[in-house]
């Protein structure tokens, strides 16, 4: 069973950037996909960018440009850089690993999530 935990959520202007990580333990990180997903105060919570076991990247329409995702599986690690800030990005984001494809498939881990809040 893999184990995630995110980090570097914090308050930004908006404009600004942030860096979160997610660090994985227990087995199998490198066969799983991941993904990043956010929920907002009375919002379903829904996926930003996902990375495949391979590399293979995808993002949602409205962080192209702006977010990147990238995964280390020497390390066992995820990131998200998030560029270009905006206060709709303000949102409990969330790591977590999924069986084959985060975007057609639900994850099966979830990390605890990190808050990130984004100022006008």
């Amino acid at each position: 069973q893999v184990q995630l935990v995110e980090s570097g959520g914090g308050l930004v202007q908006a404009g600004g950037s942030l860096r979160l990580s997610c660090a994985a333990s227990g087995s199998i990180f490198s066969s799983n996909a991941m993904g990043w997903y956010r929920q907002a105060p009375g919002k379903q919570r829904e996926l930003v960018a996902a990375v495949g076991s391979g590399g293979r990247t995808y993002y949602v329409d409205w962080v192209k440009g702006r977010f990147t995702i990238s995964r280390d599986n020497a390390k066992n690690t995820m990131a998200l850089q998030m560029n270009g800030l905006k206060p709709e990005d303000t949102a409990v984001y969330y790591c977590a690993a999924c069986p084959g494809s985060c975007v057609h498939l639900r994850p099966t881990v979830w990390g605890q999530g990190t808050q990130v809040t984004v100022s006008s």
